[in-house]
């Protein structure tokens, strides 16, 4: 069966091609979308113009160029490697826990949970008030840009030190996506809702307001009680245990909240 559709410089070119270049197309759409704004972006670019001009080359057989661009390619993916450890680091974390992997490897738990759940049992000791978000499948974008970007991986130290009152970070809300906490000093929208009661503070309207309007977790700790509660799709699960935290992050972090 003859499945060429149009023919280039005497090159066939099928359907199967076409699906290829749009699959290649959109791998680097989504690695430039990913890396957007920052230097393993700029070099991103770099590397799609310098194979655009090696096909160029190869397409009208100039020999020269073609040797010139094959050397960059494999100078330049090198260096990018090297150079971007950090960043492709957080873009294969990024990878592993989209909801087609996870749903494939049955992925249940991550360092997040460890080191959140480890944060707010220290932070409650100490009567630090603490407000821990962790995205699941709807975008928080517009709360984190009016943050301030940490983009490190997370850890219990890293979250217990952004909260520590002395702290410039540690007003507002903690925002954790894939094992990386994007930014701190988050401001969440409080919840008006006329059910609750008059002792239910800022920070917890702002954890009952942000799980109103998408399907994050938020972990908030009490500054006055050192109480640890948990909000999910409007509701708030207070005074809770080491056992009782992990077990409901173990079973919503990376699971519909259906599930």
């Amino acid at each position: 069966m003859n499945l060429d559709l149009f023919k280039i410089a005497f090159f066939p070119i099928t359907l199967f091609d076409i699906i290829d270049i749009m699959l290649v197309s959109w791998v680097f759409y989504t690695l430039y979308r990913y890396f957007q704004n920052t230097r393993a972006g700029q070099m991103l670019v770099g590397i799609v113009i310098i194979l655009g001009v090696s096909l160029l080359a190869r397409l009208l057989n100039m020999s020269a160029l073609s040797w010139l661009m094959r050397q960059l390619q494999t100078v330049m993916v090198v260096a990018f490697v090297i150079l971007f450890q950090p960043e492709l680091r957080r873009l294969l974390i990024y990878i592993g826990q989209t909801p087609v992997i996870r749903g494939i490897f049955r992925v249940s738990g991550s360092r997040s949970i460890d080191a959140v759940a480890e944060a707010a049992l220290a932070l409650a000791k100490a009567k630090w008030g603490g407000l821990i978000v962790m995205q699941r499948d709807s975008g928080l974008r517009s709360y984190k840009e009016r943050g301030t970007a940490v983009r490190a991986e997370v850890s219990a130290d890293l979250l217990i030190s952004i909260f520590n009152p002395t702290s410039p970070l540690h007003d507002g809300a903690v925002i954790i996506q894939n094992d990386i906490i994007e930014a701190a000093q988050c401001i969440l929208p409080l919840s008006e809702s006329e059910t609750l009661g008059p002792g239910i503070g800022t920070r917890h309207r702002a954890a009952l307001g942000l799980t109103e309007e998408s399907d994050a977790l938020v972990v908030v700790v009490s500054e006055e009680k050192g109480q640890i509660s948990l909000a999910l799709e409007g509701q708030l699960r207070r005074n809770l245990d080491e056992a009782d935290l992990r077990g409901l992050l173990n079973k919503y972090v990376f699971v519909g909240s259906g599930e």
